[in-house]
Parts: C-alpha cells; structure tokens; sequence
C-alpha cells in the first residue's frame, strides 16, 4: 500500500512539476465556452482561445483543439473554424450536421476564407501569438452551433477530455470548470448584457511532454578569455546523426529542399550539438559603470522559418538595462519583487523573421548594461544566464565548469612574484 501511494505521489508531483514554468508561472491558455442563445435543440456558443503565456506561441500549422461529448451532440453548424472529419451523418435526413463525430476535432481556417465563413479573431491559421509579445494577435475565436444537447443551465451537459496541439504534443487541458457568466457592454457602454452561461478549460504546457530533449543550446565567450564555450554534445539528441545535411551538401540546391513538413520534422544542419538553435552570449566589453553584451541566435534548421520569435532570459543584472540596441526587450515579472528576467524579441518588419538556415539564419544584437557594483562581478560565471528559453523551449547551458574563466592573477602577471621575491633570496643567501 506504501509503495502504490509513493508511485502515485510521484506521479502527480511530476506532472505539475512539468507543467510550471518559474519563468512563467501563470501561463496558461484558457478555452472560453460563452453560451449565446438556446435553439430548439442545444445552444450556440462562443468559444474564444485566449494564449496567456508571456512568450509561448503557437506556430503554424496551428491549434488543433479537441474534446469529448457528454452525451450525443452533434455540431450543427461552426463559423471561423472547422471540424477535420464530419463523421457519421447518416441518421440525419435534410439538414445533414457539420460534424457528427463523439470526439470532434477542431481546426481555424485560413487567412482569405469568405465573409460569411469569417468570425472575429479567426482565421489565422491557427497561429496564436504570446501575450507578452502581441495581445492582439493572441486570441483565436469561433462560433458553434450544437445540437442533440440540454436546451437550459441544468440540462446542458458540459463536454470532457480537452486536448490542445499547438501544433504538436506538450499541452495537458484541466476539465470544463462553469464560472461566471461573461459580461458583454454595447459600444457606447450604456446598455450591458452577459453571456446564458459561460464555463473555461485551462491548459498548461510541458516540456517534458513536448520533446525527449532540448530544441536549443546555449554557448558562451567573452573578451577575457581566447576560449569559446560551445554548446554541449549532443545537446538536442543524437539520434538524427545520420539524417542531418552538411553545410556544403549538393542537397541544399535541390527544389522543395526546405519547404516544412506537416509534422514539422526539422531538417538539420549536421553539428556537434545537433541543435535546431543555438544562442549565443558573448561577455564583449567592460567599462567602468556599464558593461556590454552581445547576443546571437543561429538557426540550424533547413525547413523552418521562425515567425515572431521570442528570447526568454534570466540573469540578476536584466534590472537595470541601459539599451537594447538591435532587439526589441520587455521585462518579465514573474514574481513582482523580483526583476531577473526579461524577453527579448524581433523588431517588427526588421528582424522578426528568423530565416531558415543558412546565410541569413541568425540574428543579433548588443545590449548595454548599468553595473551594480554591490553585485557585478566577472567571477565564477557571473555575467552569463542562469536560463535561456527560445520560443518557450528551455535551452540547454553549457556545464558551470565549463564557462570562460577570469585568468588568474598569477598567470597575468608571472614575473612579478619572482622580481620581488628573487632578490630577497639573494641577499639572504649572501648574509648567510
């Protein structure tokens, strides 16, 4: 009995330990149900994706969001998305429903469809950018007709099993939780109306789930030391050595070589890391009040373009940023008394394309940095990130023993010793 509740307790501990994100602890991206009007047979909802993550988004192909019926709902009709499959219909004489399937499986459109197929906030392709980068462009939105359901409060049944891709594995769905009903105003906020009843779905994401390892690595240098960290072996796996392409492969001019995949399976360039990204921290210069930094993001992916790219960073000295000189930059505040952390992103119609690889794969910039002289320090790996996060993906950091090392006094100055010391030995040897 003793062992099957330490299994269970292990079990549960993981799970949320592989869900939280310190940098983001209250990431999430919540699915709003808001039940608009009751039809003969069910309802019409609204159902509205909000990405609360601060720099988490969803890339194309997009979310795919799927759930279970309570009872024998079907879907009537849906406006700004649409079901993969209908399903068997074949009960229905006359109006045939849009999807019959017990486990409907739900897509956005794409950007162009008509008007009439249109909702507000669709029809992106299913792309959600993260809150902290672009809230505007963070919600996805579409109108659903059920039918075969509970007409009222008390006999609608709510449905179960959520699941999200956003576009592939890592996101776990809590259940259906009914809460307050959405209040809605009219434009001139005089008159003020809410939702027949409203209930949200809470999905938080794993790493863990997502990937068997890391999509990214981190290497260091700096201006003190000729030597460069690179990013560990076989950072991201090695288990793709043998389908990686070289730099300088013939394969490369071949046509449709880096058009994506529907799995988004990366083609990546062969390295010692095999690292779909690398980021680089290079320690540049050391004034006396400020110091610099410059920051590199590589590319080694021959199939993927990265759109609205976002840089997640921690390091003590981010509280006091002087300039930021090729980026864009946002302070994250996780935990209000503490500034360590902060995101850095492409500016808009620059450098917020991050190329696939190749000669235009990467992107930089320097960032200027106000010392405190009760903590700056190059000692001990000070002055390099405790975490580095690409596109909400942790990235992985060299071993501590492994960073570039101040040189020591004794190797900077190996005579000094010896002009003070030789001398002494001399004329000691000489009065004795």
């Amino acid at each position: 009995m003793r062992f099957l509740i330490s299994v269970l307790f292990f079990v549960v501990f993981f799970s949320y330990a592989g869900a939280y994100d310190p940098l983001d602890p209250n990431g999430n991206i919540t699915i709003k149900w808001d039940i608009m009007s009751w039809t003969p047979d069910g309802y019409v909802a609204v159902v509205i994706m909000s990405n609360f993550q601060m720099y988490r988004h969803i890339i194309t192909p997009g979310w795919t969001l799927g759930w279970s019926w309570a009872k024998k709902e079907v879907i009537w009709s849906i406006v700004g998305a649409q079901a993969t499959e209908q399903g068997d219909c074949s009960k229905f004489k006359g109006n045939v429903p849009h999807c019959c399937k017990k486990t409907p499986t739900i897509v956005d459109l794409l950007p162009g469809v008509p008007y009439n197929q249109q909702f507000q906030n669709c029809c992106k392709g299913g792309v959600l950018a993260s809150w902290g980068q672009d809230p505007a462009n963070s919600v996805s939105a579409f109108q659903v007709s059920v039918g075969l359901a509970g007409t009222s409060n008390k006999t609608v049944k709510l449905p179960k099993n959520f699941t999200l891709l956003g576009p592939g594995l890592g996101y776990t769905c809590g259940p259906a939780k009914v809460v307050p009903s959405t209040v809605f105003f009219t434009t001139d906020h005089r008159r003020r109306t809410q939702a027949l009843m409203t209930w949200n779905v809470t999905c938080t994401y794993s790493q863990f789930l997502a990937q068997k390892h890391p999509s990214c690595c981190v290497s260091f240098s700096s201006f003190y030391n000729n030597t460069i960290t690179p990013c560990h072996s076989c950072a991201c796996g090695c288990e793709g050595k043998n389908k990686c392409i070289k730099s300088d492969s013939k394969l490369l001019s071949k046509a449709g070589i880096n058009t994506p995949r529907k799995d988004n399976a990366p083609l990546i360039q062969c390295t010692h890391h095999m690292c779909p990204i690398r980021v680089h921290w290079h320690v540049k210069i050391n004034y006396r009040d400020y110091w610099r930094v410059k920051i590199a993001v590589t590319n080694f992916n021959y199939r993927m373009n990265y759109t609205l790219w976002t840089l997640a960073i921690q390091h003590p000295n981010l509280n006091n940023i002087t300039q930021v000189f090729s980026f864009d930059y946002k302070p994250l505040l996780p935990y209000q008394s503490i500034n360590d952390t902060g995101m850095f992103f492409g500016m808009k119609f620059y450098n917020d394309l991050l190329m696939e690889a190749g000669p235009g794969g990467n992107v930089q910039s320097e960032v200027l940095l106000k010392k405190d002289k009760n903590t700056f320090s190059l000692k001990q790996g000070w002055a390099f990130p405790r975490k580095v996060y690409f596109n909400g993906d942790e990235c992985m950091l060299p071993p501590p023993d492994a960073y570039p090392i101040l040189p020591s006094s004794a190797h900077q100055n190996p005579f000094r010793f010896s002009s003070v010391i030789y001398p002494i030995l001399l004329l000691l040897i000489g009065i004795w």
